[in-house]
């Protein structure tokens, strides 16, 4: 302690970062870098992979989309007259009876013009023949091109697949921009904060695919090959969202598949408040698919003011396109972000350029891209209205109808062996109305799972209010006056929804108002970030592991392969609600 009290911070990462790689996984997005780095990778958590199934399948995603209802499609007309009357814009009906009249345009502030638009091309399937790449480096471009032809048209049945072929997979955002007539399907391993399991999605196969897309990033990013990752440690920076099974699942692809030398688990809101420099907070963190709520005192998270919401950045996009759609002044063109991913990947640009909350009607000429098989990327020059409109779904998220993921069985989560609370003194006796050879437990693939008995350390129950009610309600569940005004004049919004303009001031407005009126708190103040929003959590996970606390909680590899989650003397891990508050004390001193 001494030594830490004394050195300063920066040689600190730089000693003892230069072996830490630190891992935030997301739904649509993964951060990730060596803790001694200012900023992550930061790389769409995807990946393609070529399918030789006949007719060929286009480029599909693996989320599951529901048809929006009558009744949520009269819900969602319901909240945008709602958000019009605050944000002081014309009503639907208004809208639509005076579309035919010009439009006063707002300010556009270069937010767009700083970024010149770029020829777009889908990427490259084919990797060539390693023999043919000397030949390619001895000769110029035309020659080549011109002795590849009539190679291939010597013998086409021969030589054409010694020649190009299709890559096995393909990872990040060049998955997501490849061409729907190759033949390739896209994966989503984590979709809505969880493991992307379904009838179509094996958990086999998502943990195949997280494998890949984390080994590719550590090999072509980070340059750290596998013969060389027994002298790395790994941090894993988690979404609360994750259950017992898959945070030991990807503890053991990272320690036993990836062959780190040793691990450690911690909480994204806990990290999130180290890459603040903050001790007490109330988290925020809003994803592309998924937001939490969670507060911290003292550098302690308590689990009881955990609090999930089923809609984030993407839903925001989605609801961008229906607003243009319903007020007529999107191209016509066919934009379909469950068939073409780029075409999700182009909105959720429009909406981070485009969007704010303000008062008043906030309009903008917008390059909107079409993507059409066999035909160049179009550019539509076309006026974008009502910007406002698809963030203030946050606070009303009847305007954002997120789609439906169907989650996995409730058996895949019964998992007794919690990872995040001490619950190893617990015996689970054998039941005399069961078999002899079924305990609970024990996953036997019989349909009474329901019937065992489940002993929830940490529920994690979604709820469908807005952020400013789940915000407020998380906040008052500590039952503490001084610590409920603590939090309301401490409130961290990390993510990348974040970095949306004019969002702080309408989040401490609509908090303040969800306050019940018999509750003695009238101030509520969003502290501003002193990192990217975007990687906080990451940067504090970084942080957590250069200060290295609490050695006890790192696992080995050799020890998680052999005994699995207890570890010497019946030590058990513990994640990042008990972590000592320290370095708290440290980084603010």
């Amino acid at each position: 302690m001494e030594y830490l009290k004394s050195v300063v911070p920066s040689q600190l990462i730089s000693e003892r970062g230069s072996n830490l790689v630190v891992i935030n996984p997301g739904s649509a997005n993964i951060r990730i870098g060596l803790a001694s780095q200012d900023a992550p990778f930061n790389i769409p958590h995807c990946i393609a992979r070529y399918t030789n199934q006949v007719p060929k399948r286009s480029v599909q995603d693996q989320m599951l989309n529901s048809q929006v209802t009558t009744a949520q499609h009269m819900e969602r007309e319901r909240a945008y007259d709602v958000i019009a009357s605050l944000i002081k814009i014309p009503f639907l009906d208004e809208e639509v009876a005076n579309n035919s009249f010009p439009r006063k345009m707002g300010r556009i502030d270069g937010h767009h013009n700083g970024k010149r638009d770029t020829v777009f091309t889908w990427t490259d399937v084919h990797e060539r023949d390693p023999t043919l790449s000397v030949t390619v480096e001895s000769s110029s471009s035309k020659d080549v091109s011109q002795s590849l032809d009539q190679h291939v048209e010597t013998d086409s049945k021969e030589l054409s697949p010694s020649v190009i072929k299709y890559r096995q997979f393909i990872c990040g955002e060049d998955a997501l921009k490849i061409s729907p007539i190759e033949p390739y399907c896209l994966h989503r391993p984590i979709r809505r904060g969880h493991f992307n399991i379904s009838q179509h999605y094996s958990m086999q196969q998502v943990l195949e695919d997280l494998h890949a897309i984390w080994d590719w990033i550590l090999i072509e990013k980070l340059h750290i090959p596998l013969s060389e990752r027994n002298l790395y440690s790994a941090i894993l920076v988690v979404p609360e969202t994750f259950d017992n099974r898959e945070i030991k699942d990807m503890l053991t692809m990272v320690l036993q598949d990836l062959r780190f030398g040793s691990a450690v688990v911690h909480q994204e809101g806990l990290a999130a408040v180290f890459g603040n420099g903050l001790s007490s907070a109330c988290v925020v963190n809003m994803g592309a698919q998924v937001t939490t709520i969670i507060c911290i005192e003292d550098g302690v998270a308590l689990p009881a003011t955990a609090k999930t919401l089923p809609f984030g950045g993407e839903d925001v996009s989605r609801c961008l396109l229906w607003t243009q759609r319903h007020h007529q002044t999107w191209p016509p063109i066919r934009t379909d972000i469950l068939s073409k991913p780029v075409d999700l990947l182009m909105l959720n640009r429009l909406k981070e350029f485009y969007c704010e909350i303000k008062e008043g009607e906030v309009d903008a000429v917008a390059v909107v891209h079409s993507y059409e098989e066999g035909t160049p990327a179009g550019s539509h020059k076309t006026r974008l209205t009502a910007l406002n409109v698809p963030p203030m779904g946050l606070f009303f998220p009847m305007l954002l109808v997120p789609d439906v993921y169907p989650p996995p069985p409730r058996a895949w989560f019964h998992d007794h062996e919690d990872m995040l609370e001490e619950t190893w003194h617990t015996e689970y006796s054998r039941r005399p109305d069961l078999p002899d050879n079924v305990y609970p437990g024990v996953n036997v693939n019989f349909p009474m799972w329901d019937s065992y008995p489940v002993y929830a350390t940490k529920p994690k129950k979604e709820e469908n209010v807005g952020l400013a009610e789940a915000i407020t309600s998380s906040i008052l569940s500590t039952g503490r006056i001084d610590l409920q005004r603590k939090l309301f004049l401490s409130i961290q919004l990390v993510g990348g929804v974040a970095l949306t303009r004019g969002l702080v001031p309408a989040m401490e407005e609509r908090v303040l108002h969800a306050i019940p009126s018999n509750e003695a708190i009238d101030t509520v103040e969003v502290l501003q970030s002193r990192t990217n929003p975007s990687f906080a959590s990451w940067k504090g996970g970084a942080i957590i592991g250069v200060l290295d606390f609490g050695r006890d909680a790192w696992i080995h590899r050799e020890d998680w392969i052999n005994s699995g989650i207890f570890v010497a003397s019946g030590r058990k891990y513990k994640d990042s609600y008990y972590l000592q508050a320290q370095a708290m004390c440290y980084m603010n001193s």
